[in-house]
Order: structure tokens, then sequence, then C-alpha cells
């Protein structure tokens, strides 16, 4: 797979001299795209709560409901309302773009953003494919920004940030044994809702819309892997993607993994557990965590007053968008590249892309195989038979009209 994957193709740009001494002594001009649950319910109250700190400012939502992000700029007291992406980025001149669409927008969106000069903090899933990814990075400023970051929250707060220095500095020992749960329930009303369960509405299955926080979180911890297995089913839901996936996973530091995504289990639960040379440390909980959530068990004979230190995380600062946020804030006042964009937002997606290959495949994907060429870098069903969306004859011809537009 090539190394560089930026092009030279000039990027039209409204404000091309905008860098991150423009940001001293003011704040920070943010919009929001998209104005549904996750941007009423996680985006806007962490915007909220920055501007309530002098941080931010949100002067713009986009919305293609002109009713809809009218009444909802009234509600929140957002001062100008759109329909037009284009036009509120040439208007308003945002430094920060909040995308907050479903994933099949998120390229275009995140584009547009990124050309206007403005940074992108973008909902997960990033964008379906790896081939979409690279397209966004190769956008991305290569001196101070803009980059364009995406939502990993669990990455964030106090009990992720202790644990992964333990790790870091070999505290506990080498990490040698993991397994990483994302087991949930959703039931057949999920799924009546049109655009779920299809690759080109929802971009995966439980492995790319509901494990992949755990997935990122675990990667985030033990660092790069190398090679991946996996099988994948459809048990229960008539739907083209998968609604179950395993996989067994080898990390670069030889630490295996097991990883299970589901969306067919009653008993709901979100876990990462770690099994290192001198104790385990397990994280168990379901949409977010803090401090209480970790738990760290000894091996025999290890000196209490080192147990006490691990077990010590310090002020409870819960995983959440607002502490992505912060980090996300300072790293454009820093002019610095921030954590989930760019290699390390992109690794979650790669391991996702070859978890579905090796299912698809009957195969073992190694880190690294699939760019260019590969089919599963433009498609995670990859054309596999009995995946791949049935194209028929009505589906061609829409696709094909699609494509004139």
């Amino acid at each position: 797979m090539p190394t560089d994957r930026k092009n030279t193709t000039p990027k039209p740009a409204l404000h091309p001299d905008r860098t991150a001494p423009r940001f001293a002594g003011r704040r920070i001009r943010a919009a929001l795209v998209g104005t549904g649950a996750i941007a009423r319910g996680s985006h806007f109250p962490a915007l909220a709560q920055l501007a309530e700190e002098g941080e931010t400012e949100i002067v713009a939502a986009v919305d293609i409901d002109a009713a809809a992000v009218k009444e909802y700029c009234a509600e929140a007291g957002i001062p100008h309302p759109y329909t037009d992406l284009q036009r509120m980025l040439e208007e308003q001149r945002p430094d920060l773009v909040s995308i907050c669409t479903p994933p099949t927008l998120h390229r275009q969106q995140t584009v547009a953003a990124l050309r206007a000069g403005a940074w992108v903090w973008c909902e997960k899933p990033p964008v379906p494919t790896l081939a979409d990814f690279d397209a966004v990075e190769a956008e991305e400023g290569t001196d101070g920004g803009p980059y364009a970051a995406i939502v990993f929250q669990h990455r964030f707060g106090s009990g992720s940030r202790h644990v992964r220095r333990l790790l870091t500095e070999q505290a506990m020992g080498r990490p040698l044994v993991a397994h990483c749960q994302t087991t949930w329930y959703r039931n057949a009303a999920y799924y009546a809702v049109p655009w779920r369960g299809r690759w080109g509405t929802e971009g995966g299955g439980p492995a790319m819309g509901h494990g992949i926080h755990q997935m990122d979180l675990l990667l985030d911890l033990l660092g790069p892997w190398s090679e991946v297995r996996a099988m994948a089913g459809r048990l229960v839901h008539d739907v083209e993607t998968e609604d179950v996936s395993t996989a067994l996973v080898r990390f670069e530091n030889g630490a295996l993994a097991t990883v299970v995504n589901s969306v067919l289990s009653p008993d709901e639960v979100s876990r990462i557990r770690i099994d290192c040379e001198r104790a385990t440390v397990e994280l168990t909980h379901l949409y977010g965590h803090s401090n209480d959530n970790w738990r760290i068990t000894p091996a025999p004979g290890v000196p209490e007053d080192e147990v006490a230190a691990w077990r010590d995380f310090g002020a409870d600062v819960p995983s959440s968008h607002l502490e992505q946020l912060r980090e996300l804030v300072a790293s454009m006042r820093a002019g610095e590249r921030p954590r989930s964009s760019g290699a390390d937002g992109r690794t979650s997606l790669e391991l996702i892309t070859a978890l579905y290959k090796s299912a698809f495949t009957d195969t073992t994907v190694r880190a690294g195989e699939i760019g260019p060429g590969d089919p599963y870098y433009t498609a995670l069903h990859g054309g596999a038979p009995g995946w791949a969306p049935v194209v028929t004859e009505a589906s061609a011809a829409a696709q094909s009209e699609e494509a004139s537009a």
C-alpha cells in the first residue's frame, strides 16, 4: 500500500491564509452540520459548554430541512440557520465545523469544510471506506491545519488516560491477552428504518456502526495491530450487512485479542479486558465510562503500594464529547494535529475493513495490505458473493442516473 496518499491537485480555499495564531485571543467560531439527535444530544452541549467558558461561539447550523433548522436555531440561540453548506462556509467562515450527518455524507462535507479553511470534528463512523478516508486526509493542511478529527470520545477522560499511561510505561508488565466486546441488542423495529442494515447508507453492520468505539479504544490502549482473522454472520436480521462478527487480532507488541460485535445480545455490555504480566485491567460499561467503570486486579505477589498507585485514577473525568472537544480546541490553538485525525483516526477503520475482508474471504488479513486496487478499499463488502448488495436492472439504472447527475 502506498505510504504517501497525498494528491497534488490544487485546493480552492476561501481563506488559505488561516493559521493557528488567528485563534489567539478570540473564540473559535463553530458551526453544526446536521441538527438531529447526535447534534442536539452531544455536539451542541459540548460546544455550548465551551462557549460558556469563553472558548467557542456557535455561529451557524445547517440542515436540509429549512423549517427544522430555523426552529432549532431559534430554540438553541444559534444566530444563522442554513440549508446550504457551501453558502454557510462562504458567509460565516467558521473555524470549526461539527459534522453530525449520516456517514455517506461525511466525505463530501468534510472536504468542503477543509477547503474552506475550517477544522472538522466529524461524528463516527468517519467515512464508509478507506478510499474516502484517504481522500479526506489528502485535503488536510500540512503545517498547522486545518485537520479533520473523528469523534472517538471513549479515548478521552481520566480512566482511559490513566490506563493508557500504565500500559505505555508497562507498569503492569507486557500486555498479553485482550478481549474487546460490544454486545448490544437491536430488534426488528430498529432495522425497519430503511437506511439501516445497508452498506450504502449505514456503511456497515455492528462492526462499523456499533463496535467501532471499543475497537478504537482497544487500539488506542494497545497500539498498532498486525493481523486479523474474522467471521461474520446474519443470524437474525434481514439486512445486507452482518448482525454479528468475531475476530482474532494480533498486535505488533505480540498481544493477542478477541473481538466480538453483536446486535443480538439482550444483556447489553461494552467491555475491554487486558491481561498483562502483573495485572488485569478491565473496563465494563455501555455507552460511556467513568473511573468507577475500570477495575485493576493484580497478580499474586504484587506489592500493595504498587497496586494502590495503579488504582489511583485521580479526579473523575468521564469519557464524553466534551472532553474530546476540549483537546481538539487546544490542538487548534496550538496549530497541532489533534488525536483521532490522520493516521491515528484511520487505524480503527483499517481494522474494521480488514475484519470484513477476512470474514468474507476466509483469509488472514495483515495491516497495510488493503490499498488502491483492492475491492475492500472502496467498499466494505468487497463485492463478496452473498454479502455485496444485489444489483438489479432497476438499481443499476438508478445508480447510473445518480452518476450522471
